[in-house]
C-alpha cells in the first residue's frame, strides 16, 4: 500500500461575482445616509437636551426655601428655621416634615408664607407624635392667587 500523499490539484478560483450584484457605490451611499441619518439624530438629541436644561435653570422660582438649623425642645416638638427666599409679593405654603430615630416620620406641616418682602426667616414650631431627629423641607408652594 502507497502511503503516500495524493496529490491534489489546486483549488479553483471563486467565480467573480455577478455584475452590479455587490457593487461598491451602493455601500458608500448607504454608508453615508446611515451617518447624515445618524448626526441629524444626534444634533436633535443635543438640542432636546440643551432647551431642558436651559429652561429648567432660567426658570423663575418663586419660593426657594431652606431649613438651615432645627432643635428637638421635647418628645413632641421641634423647633426649626425656616428660611425661605421669594419674589415680593408672593405668598406660598412650605411643608416641612420630622422623621424619628427609626426613620418614620414623626410630624408634618405646612407653614404659611406672607407676600410681604422678598424673604422671610422665621423660628416655627413643629408638633411631632415622638422625638424628632431631622427637619427636612419638602417644598414651598406659591399661594393661589
Amino acid at each position: 500500500m502507497d502511503h503516500s500523499p495524493t496529490p491534489r490539484t489546486p483549488a479553483a478560483a471563486p467565480a467573480a461575482p455577478p455584475a452590479g450584484r455587490y457593487s461598491r457605490t451602493d455601500d458608500r451611499a448607504a454608508d453615508r445616509k446611515l451617518r447624515i441619518a445618524a448626526v441629524v439624530c444626534g444634533v436633535l438629541f443635543l438640542g432636546l437636551i440643551a432647551w431642558l436644561g436651559g429652561s429648567y435653570l432660567l426658570r423663575e422660582t418663586k419660593l426657594n426655601g431652606t431649613v438651615p438649623t432645627f432643635q428637638a425642645v421635647s418628645d413632641t416638638e421641634l423647633q426649626l428655621q425656616l428660611s425661605v427666599r421669594k419674589s415680593d409679593g408672593t405668598a406660598g405654603v412650605c411643608t416641612v416634615r420630622s422623621q424619628g430615630a427609626d426613620g418614620a416620620v414623626v410630624g408634618q406641616s405646612d407653614f404659611q408664607v406672607p407676600a410681604a418682602g422678598s424673604s422671610y426667616v422665621e423660628v416655627v414650631t413643629l408638633r411631632t407624635t415622638a422625638r424628632g431627629t431631622t427637619a427636612e423641607l419638602l417644598g414651598c408652594t406659591p399661594g393661589k392667587k
